[in-house]
C-alpha cells in the first residue's frame, strides 16, 4: 500500500482542521507535492535548518511541525539565507513540510487540553473565544432489510462524529408511502401504483463542508433509484475548541507552591511567577506558546493564576494591580511536548489503517534560551 503526503494530510485534518486556525495563520502543507510517497515522517516542534537537515539524513518523506515555516508570502527564495536553506534541502530530497500551529492549539485534545492535563487541570473549559460548530442534522430513509448495510457506509463518511464520539447515530422504524412513475424504477411496487414499505430512519450530524462527500458516497450505498434524505440546520453550539483553557485544581494551593510544581513537571531550570507568594490558587488559566493576547480574557475569568510563555513586564505589573498571578513556564516548554503525543497518534491511526508508514518525534530540540 502506498500512502502519500495527501493521506498524511487528510488525517492531519481529521487530528487538527484547518478550520481552527486563526485568520494570520498559514496551517497545511509549506513545501512539496501531495502525491509524493511517504514511508518515514519525523514530528518537530520547528522547521529549523538543524532539524530539516537530521530529517534528510535519515530519509524522511514528510517533516510535520507545529510552527508553519511560511507565515506570509514570499517575496524571494534566497538558497543562502536559513529559509531558502531549508527550502532547497526540502525541494532536493523532495521531502515534505507540513504545518499545524493555530489549529493544533485549539483543538479539542490539542497542545492547550494536553498541557493542561500534564498540569493536573480539572473540568476544563475554553479560556478565549469558544468556536461554535456549525452542524447539520441529516436524515435519510432506507428499507429495513438494508439498516446494517447502509449504517456501515454511513460511518464510512465523517457524518456522526460528536466531540471524540465518532459513528454516532439514531434510528426508529416506520412507513414510506410512494407511487411511481412510468419512467421510473423503483426498488420495489409497481409503476402507478401507491406503495408502503417497512423503512428506517437513520439520523446522524454532519459538518456543512462534508455534505457533498457523504451524500455521494451514500447515495451509491442506497438501494433506491433517488435517495430520499433531509438536511436540517442546528442551533451553532459549544465545541470546546479555541485558543487557552481553565481548569480547577485537584488540591488548592499557594502561588510559590504552584509555581515549584510546574518547574518540577516541566523540569525547568527556573520558572517566573508574578503576584503574591501566598496567593490561594483554585482555578488556573493557560495557553501554550505566546500568551499575552489573552490576559484580558484571563482578567475577566475567575481564574487565580495565568500560565503561559512570554510574558512581559507589563504583564506582570497588571497582574500585581489585579491580586491575580502570573507563571512564566516559557515558550518552548509549554509547546515542545506536542511532538511527542502528536508522534504517538500519528502511529496508532497509521498502524489501524494499515499503512505502513514509520512516525517519531524529533529529539535533537533544545529551548532557545540559556540559563546562567
Amino acid at each position: 500500500m502506498t500512502v502519500s503526503i495527501s493521506d498524511i494530510s487528510a488525517i492531519m485534518e481529521e487530528i487538527a482542521p484547518a478550520r481552527l486556525a486563526e485568520d494570520w495563520d498559514n496551517v497545511g502543507l509549506q513545501i512539496g507535492q501531495k502525491d509524493w510517497p511517504v514511508q518515514k515522517i519525523l514530528v518537530a516542534l520547528d522547521p529549523l535548518p538543524e532539524v530539516v537537515r537530521l530529517a534528510c539524513r535519515e530519509n524522511t518523506d514528510l517533516l510535520i511541525t507545529h510552527h508553519p515555516l511560511i507565515f506570509k508570502a514570499l517575496k524571494s527564495i534566497d538558497f543562502s539565507t536559513p529559509s531558502g536553506k531549508i527550502i532547497q534541502m526540502a525541494a532536493t530530497q523532495r521531502m515534505g513540510i507540513f504545518a499545524a500551529h493555530s489549529n493544533l492549539d485549539s483543538v479539542r485534545n490539542g497542545i492547550n487540553d494536553i498541557l493542561a492535563e500534564r498540569i493536573g487541570l480539572k473540568q476544563l473549559r475554553v479560556l478565549g473565544k469558544d468556536l461554535p460548530e456549525d452542524l447539520l442534522k441529516l436524515a435519510v430513509f432506507v428499507p429495513a432489510e438494508y439498516e446494517h448495510q447502509f449504517l456501515n457506509a454511513l460511518f464510512e463518511t465523517p457524518a456522526g462524529q460528536i466531540g471524540s464520539y465518532s459513528c454516532c447515530s439514531f434510528r426508529y422504524p416506520g412507513t414510506g408511502t410512494y407511487r411511481p412513475g412510468t419512467d421510473s424504477r423503483p426498488f420495489s411496487g409497481k409503476s402507478g401504483q401507491i406503495s408502503h414499505t417497512d423503512e428506517i430512519r437513520i439520523e446522524a450530524v454532519l459538518r456543512p463542508e462534508d455534505v457533498k462527500k457523504t451524500v455521494a458516497h451514500l447515495c451509491k450505498n442506497h438501494p433506491y433509484e433517488i435517495m430520499a434524505y433531509d438536511l436540517f440546520p442546528l442551533r451553532p453550539q459549544e465545541s470546546g475548541e479555541g485558543i487557552g483553557r481553565i481548569g480547577c485544581l485537584e488540591k488548592e494551593c499557594g502561588l510559590r507552591e504552584f509555581a515549584q510544581q510546574l518547574k518540577n513537571i516541566f523540569r525547568l531550570p527556573f520558572v517566573k511567577y508574578s503576584g503574591r507568594a501566598d496567593l490561594n490558587i483554585k482555578k488556573a488559566a493557560l495557553c501554550s506558546g505566546s500568551g499575552s493576547g489573552l490576559l484580558p480574557a484571563f482578567f475577566s475569568s475567575d481564574a487565580q493564576v495565568y500560565i503561559s510563555g512570554d510574558l512581559r513586564y507589563h504583564d506582570a505589573r497588571d497582574a500585581e494591580a489585579a491580586d491575580r498571578g502570573l507563571i512564566d513556564i516559557g515558550h518552548f516548554a509549554s509547546e515542545h511536548l506536542i511532538a511527542q503525543v502528536l508522534a504517538d497518534r500519528l502511529e496508532k491511526i497509521l498502524a489501524e489503517r494499515n499503512m505502513p508508514v514509520q512516525v517519531r518525534a524529533c529529539s535533537a530540540e533544545n529551548d532557545p534560551y540559556q540559563y546562567l
